[in-house]
């Protein structure tokens, strides 16, 4: 059923513009090697974003990512590195219990932190601080 309801939704050519990066370009910057689609196949909730608004719902399948509802497609490039609608997104941590994750684009327009009840607790801090050692400007994140 869930499959059924994806498929009826409008799907936009990508994910909102974004002008201005929030990302330091000179840090160092990696994906998590062990993170993968089935890692982040589900429900997720973002807590702080920039380039995608805190609240925002996703639900990743197996090649389709619907963002509060739009459905987009999804893969995965390598080892942590992913498209989505297109355009290349890294996760740059995911905790060893798939609970919470940062991702965001590796040129700096867009960065969030996502959790699956949108709760993160302690790992709301481990987030962000491998964000700013990845060169992200946090002050610019909102939630």
């Amino acid at each position: 059923m869930p499959l059924i309801l994806l498929a009826g939704c409008a799907a936009p050519a990508a994910l909102p513009p974004v002008t201005i990066p929030v990302r330091n370009p000179t840090a160092p910057i990696a994906s998590q090697v062990d993170a993968d689609l089935s890692r982040l196949s589900g429900d997720w909730v973002v807590v702080q974003g920039a380039g995608i608004r805190p609240g925002t719902r996703l639900r990743f399948g197996p090649d389709r990512v619907a963002i509060d509802g739009a459905v987009l497609s999804v893969a995965q490039t390598t080892a942590g590195r992913l498209t989505i609608g297109g355009e290349p997104v890294w996760v740059h941590w995911i905790d060893a219990d798939n609970r919470t994750a940062a991702l965001g684009n590796p040129d700096g327009t867009r960065v969030w932190i996502m959790d699956r009840a949108g709760k993160p607790g302690e790992r709301l801090r481990a987030a962000r601080e491998i964000l700013t050692w990845y060169g992200y400007d946090l002050s610019r994140v909102a939630g």
